[in-house]
Formats: C-alpha cells, structure tokens, sequence
C-alpha cells in the first residue's frame, strides 16, 4: 500500500495550477483530501472530477490572508477526517513590479498571503499534529525564494521570508513535524495573472516561454510525502532545464 494511501491532506490555493494537479494526484494516490481556495465553482468542479474517478475529496472556501477562515479550515479536515496528516501551503500571488512603482497595496497583499497565509496555515494544524505527534508541513516558496531579481523585490522577500519558516518549522520539530520547502521555477500556472506592471509582465512572458507543466511539481509533493516517517525531504528546487535564473 503507498504511504499516501488514507494521509489527509489540506492544500490551500487549489482551484488551478499546482494545487489542482496536486490535488489530482494525491487523489490517485489514496490521499483524503480538503482543498481550499476563494473559487468555490472551481473547487466545487474539482472534487466531483475527484470523487467520480474513486478519490475522496471535499472542499472548504478559504482566503488564506483571513486567520479565522483558515482555523475554520482546520477545524473542517479534523471534523470530516479526524486527523491532519499535511499541510500543503500553496497559496500564493506574484504582482511583481519595480519598488519605484511604489505599489504597496499590492506589496501588502503579498504579505498577507504569501507570508501570513503560510504562518496562519501553520498555527492552525500545529495543535492537531502535536496531539498526534505526526504531520507534515510542506511550503510552496519559489526560486525567487533563493535570489532576488529586479522588480522581483517584495516577492522575493516573501518567498526567503516562506523558506526561513520552512527551517523553523524543521529545527523546531522534536523528531514528529517533518517540513519540506519547495522552490519551483517557472510553471505553467495563472501566477502571472496578477502583475499590472506592463514592461515587466511582457519580461516575464518572455521568462515563461520555457515553462514546465504543474505536474512537475505535484509529482515533487507527491515523492515527499510517501517517504516513511523517518525520512524528511527539506528541500527541492525544481526548474525548467533550460531556465537561467
């Protein structure tokens, strides 16, 4: 039987890109499933698209950037399973754009979801993973969590700020949380929907020409969570071959 098989699973920002085709994949591998986003057409479709090919899955409306909904969210997979085996925080926004552009609304939305819906996610299942003394937190930083590049800054910062917690996370597990960082390059995904910067969307076009599919990093999420407990995969980056940065 795989190590997945039953593990119940929260993947926040799940209604497309890596958290569907994780999600996607998880369900084949016998994981429950609670999926999370702010779409709840989109989740609504993926769980029937789930269940009607023998996966188990349900759905819980979520903005991340909200604590009470995400303890809700928690509160939700523990009523309906029973347990939290892992975390999958997904979730994420990229309006990336010079600092001297001075968008700052956009900056506090990236904090708020990159970073207070990764730490929210985190004081809402820790709890139940000490109960149990098991768990598995995994966080979806980026490459950009790794460099920072021009007009990349407030991104880049959340995404170091993602795998410094992921750390934290690892040193302050006393041998049951395993916690694994993810850092994909760049994958086909609705990520660059969110930049209003005209000059650096069409940068990142271009950037994007070589991007791999979603699957390259559910696959990714998938390898760490069936390794046996006693092994914890900390840290992968995962980039198109031929991407430079």
């Amino acid at each position: 039987m795989s190590e997945i098989a039953n593990k119940v699973v929260i993947i926040t920002g799940a209604s497309s890109g890596l958290g569907e085709a994780t999600a996607r994949r998880l369900a084949k591998n016998g994981a429950k499933l609670m999926l999370a986003a702010r779409r709840e057409d989109r989740l609504q479709e993926l769980v029937s698209e789930i269940e009607k090919d023998g996966g188990t899955a349900k759905y819980q409306v979520t903005d991340v950037s909200d604590r009470t909904q995400v303890e809700a969210l928690a509160k939700a997979t523990y009523q309906a399973y029973e347990k939290i085996d892992v975390l999958v925080n997904n979730a994420g926004l990229m309006p990336l754009s010079p600092l001297d552009e001075t968008k700052v609304d956009e900056w506090e939305k990236m904090v708020d979801v990159n970073i207070k819906g990764v730490l929210y996610g985190i004081a809402a299942v820790l709890p139940i993973m000490r109960s149990q003394k098991s768990g598995h937190i995994i966080n979806i930083s980026s490459v950009a969590g790794h460099k920072v590049f021009p007009g990349g800054a407030v991104y880049c910062a959340t995404k170091f700020a993602v795998k410094a917690i992921s750390e934290g996370v690892r040193l302050e597990s006393n041998g049951e949380i395993r916690s694994t960082n993810i850092s994909p390059g760049v994958v086909d995904t609705e990520l660059t929907n969110t930049i209003s910067h005209d000059e650096t969307a069409k940068n990142v076009e271009q950037m994007y020409s070589v991007a791999i599919d979603a699957d390259a990093i559910a696959r990714a999420i998938t390898y760490a969570i069936e390794q046996p407990g006693d092994v914890d995969i900390n840290e992968m980056i995962i980039r198109p071959t031929k991407q430079e940065l």
